[in-house]
């Protein structure tokens, strides 16, 4: 008999689902005999597979030695990509963390996720945050791997949320999926506005060529869009606005800002050609000045209590400050806490 116990980062899976990844080389029909037969039991008692685990349950295997080692040989996890990563991808500041979940502060120029076999994401990062600090192994990532679990996009900073564990990395999807987090943008555009407002629209994507275009709400194909701003401080030439995004899909902030004529800045594949000019020149942007600055959590966390009714910030980047000092902005900003 081959006992094992069930790590606090695998709790709240079905446990089917844990001997599927645990017994790397059986397939599921193999595994729902064995439950049958008694041959695999949890906590000393038959199962059917669909129980959830908790931490410290106890499986037992009725195999011989040779069995067992047959199907739960481990794949092979390279472990250099994510201490390449770790090394390599510097200026990612921790905000909080947990037993359960991360929150990160990405720079501009990084890639949330992979989009190709090469890339180096923070995804990678994070993995190799936590075998340095030794809260996950070679072996552990063979059954579960934190990830990243919202996305910004490569020219984006801001905040990050990630699941350490997988009832983290659950509720985090939870939350977002119901948009129950609250998330606020700051960014600059061209011209002066003045007055808050809300958008609502319809977001076609053109997935081949990477592209989105903004149509009426009752467009058919696309996904609704609403994206609420308020400026905080501007003059004639730019105006640095803080944006709420009630629903968060690809490139939503720039094609709404396009349509109100207040294109961001630093967007240079639909922005005004002479405004990024001199937002280039002046203050060195080298990409669009686009920063989420704010995470607010709902009252009920559900499996993350410890999040309820918390609000996260990240500092504004360097250029963001250059800017606003350089062009006499005064900032009526709100004091945040955790």
């Amino acid at each position: 008999m081959q006992t094992v116990f069930v790590p606090a980062g695998q709790a709240g899976q079905r446990f089917d689902k844990f001997l599927n990844r645990h017994l790397h080389s059986a397939g599921m029909g193999f595994i729902y005999k064995m439950l049958r037969k008694k041959n695999i039991t949890l906590n000393g008692k038959k199962a059917e597979g669909k129980e959830l685990l908790q931490a410290g349950d106890r499986v037992s295997f009725f195999f011989s030695e040779e069995t067992y080692r047959k199907f739960t040989r481990a794949e092979t996890v390279m472990l250099t990509p994510y201490h390449k990563a770790y090394e390599t991808l510097k200026g990612i500041q921790v905000l909080y963390e947990d037993g359960d979940v991360l929150l990160l502060d990405k720079p501009s120029g990084y890639l949330s996720q992979k989009a190709g076999k090469s890339d180096v994401s923070v995804n990678e990062w994070l993995i190799g945050y936590l075998l340095i600090k030794k809260e996950i192994t070679k072996e552990t990532l063979s059954v579960f791997r934190p990830s990243v679990c919202n996305r910004l996009d490569r020219n984006t900073s801001g905040i990050l949320l990630c699941g350490k564990t997988l009832a983290g990395s659950r509720e985090l999807n939870r939350l977002i999926k119901t948009r129950a987090i609250h998330k606020f943008y700051q960014l600059f555009v061209k011209g002066e506005l003045a007055t808050p407002g809300l958008l609502e629209g319809t977001l076609l994507k053109d997935s081949h060529h990477n592209k989105v275009r903004l149509q009426d709400l009752d467009a058919e194909g696309g996904s609704y869009i609403k994206t609420a701003y308020k400026p905080v401080a501007w003059n004639e030439r730019i105006t640095f606005l803080e944006v709420e995004l009630f629903t968060g899909k690809t490139h939503q902030i720039p094609a709404h800002n396009g349509t109100i004529r207040h294109t961001l800045a630093g967007e240079y594949k639909k922005g005004h050609a002479a405004f990024n000019h001199y937002i280039r020149e002046k203050y060195k942007v080298k990409d669009q000045l686009l920063h989420a600055i704010r995470i607010e959590f709902p009252s009920d966390c559900g499996a993350c209590p410890q999040l309820s009714g918390k609000i996260f910030t990240a500092s504004l980047p360097d250029v963001f400050e250059r800017i606003l000092a350089g062009e006499s902005l005064k900032v009526n900003s709100e004091k945040k806490t955790e």
